[in-house]
């Protein structure tokens, strides 16, 4: 029952879709400064090796950044064979990749579509088919493996903006993890997904210009969301702590869903 053992995620081998930046890196950060060797991909090279040497340097672990494009299944191979090429087996495996798209509903175009539907949604799936090997060869019915798919609260509630296709595409995922978790857990596979609200990021920022202001005096909690909330979820869910947690969408968002459609003022 000790806290160093109950949430433990020392010496798992994991690998984050999207980890050079935004919630990828603060995710990445909890499992560095907690002892697990972590896997960071982004399409940059150039800074997502760079992400992987501060965080190293920071927190005196192994963080290797891997060059990858996963929006297409020949990119989704290739990443997998990199990481088989290293690893015999991988205990976590955070699809956190994605892309958003915002455009009036009138003249919302296709390449909007399938761009953030594909990121999102398809690569998601056929990363975590391809990874399963490993998955598979880190689990067992006391320390079972973990998938944590990154939704939003976007898939759950009105979006803010017009971000039509990434709605549907978080819905999907949180559906689609629901679905995985059933399928995979007699494997001893854990899938669970987070719904994350507002957190800084390129993504976020570029819609708001940088001004998180009228956000955080939107939010419940008065604040957006910072690297221990994210991280410390997802060092939950991947943790002893979170063994008997199966198929759940959690969000993390300081009480916006939970508050949808009452009056905060």
């Amino acid at each position: 029952m000790k806290v160093e053992n109950l949430f433990s995620v020392d010496k798992k081998t994991v690998l984050i879709t999207g980890g050079s930046r935004g919630i990828g890196e603060m995710i990445a950060s909890g499992f560095c400064a907690n002892g697990a060797k972590v896997y960071i991909t982004a399409r940059s090279g150039n800074v997502v090796k760079e992400t992987a040497k501060n965080l190293s340097e920071k927190y005196n672990c192994k963080c290797i950044g891997i060059e990858s494009d996963i929006s297409s299944i020949e990119g989704i191979k290739s990443l997998s064979n990199m990481v088989k090429n290293e690893e015999n087996s991988l205990d976590v495996l955070i699809n956190n990749a994605g892309a958003a798209w915002g455009a009036p509903v009138e003249n919302f175009p296709e390449v909007g579509w399938d761009k953030v539907m594909d990121l999102c949604v398809k690569s998601m799936f056929f990363l975590t088919q391809n990874m399963l090997p490993l998955l598979k060869e880190a689990a067992n019915n006391q320390n079972p493996s973990r998938i944590i798919n990154i939704g939003s609260i976007d898939g759950i509630n009105k979006p803010e903006f017009n971000n039509y296709s990434y709605s549907a595409a978080k819905a999907a995922v949180h559906h689609m993890t629901r679905v995985l978790a059933a399928e995979l857990v007699e494997k001893n596979i854990l899938v669970n997904a987070i719904a994350p609200g507002p957190f800084p990021s390129k993504m976020l920022g570029s819609a708001v210009e940088f001004d998180y202001s009228e956000l955080e005096s939107k939010n419940p909690r008065g604040r957006i969301g910072t690297p221990e909330d994210i991280a410390g979820l997802a060092i939950f869910l991947a943790s002893r702590a979170g063994s008997f947690t199966i198929g759940e969408v959690i969000t993390c968002d300081g009480g916006l869903v939970a508050s949808a459609g009452h009056d905060l003022s």
